[in-house]
């Protein structure tokens, strides 16, 4: 699937514990928002959306979920637990996330504000829209 990438998060560690670091050009984007998703039960599902034009990246900053990737042609499942590792979602990509462990935390870095008009929410829009 080529709109998404695993990408490394630098990290340093040593007898206190792990720092990892997010600037300059450890991604591709400029930040313009940052959320995260969390107390989510183990048998709900976030996301179900794609996007036209933003970039995010989601980090399991703290236990684990799957990513159902999907960009009409191919779908693929990643496991995000690892706080070190950043799972790339660029444009026309469905996602949805499930299966959550116990007290784990999405954090979200995205290359834009909230802009309703961005969002494909319906996934037969979602078809429509990327098979133009």
């Amino acid at each position: 699937m080529r709109n998404i990438n695993l990408i490394d998060i630098p990290k340093f560690n040593d007898s206190r514990g792990n720092l990892a670091v997010i600037e300059g050009s450890t991604i591709p984007f400029k930040i313009k928002r940052v959320y995260y998703l969390y107390d989510v039960p183990s048998d709900s599902y976030r996301g179900g959306h794609a996007h036209k034009e933003q970039f995010e990246i989601l980090i399991a900053i703290s236990g684990s979920f799957n990513v159902i990737l999907n960009d009409s042609k191919e779908k693929k499942t990643i496991t995000l637990n690892k706080p070190n590792i950043g799972l790339l979602i660029k444009t026309n990509v469905w996602r949805e996330l499930e299966n959550f462990s116990s007290g784990s935390a999405c954090l979200v870095l995205a290359s834009d504000i909230f802009r309703e008009e961005d969002y494909i929410r319906n996934y037969n829009d979602f078809l429509k829209f990327v098979d133009k």
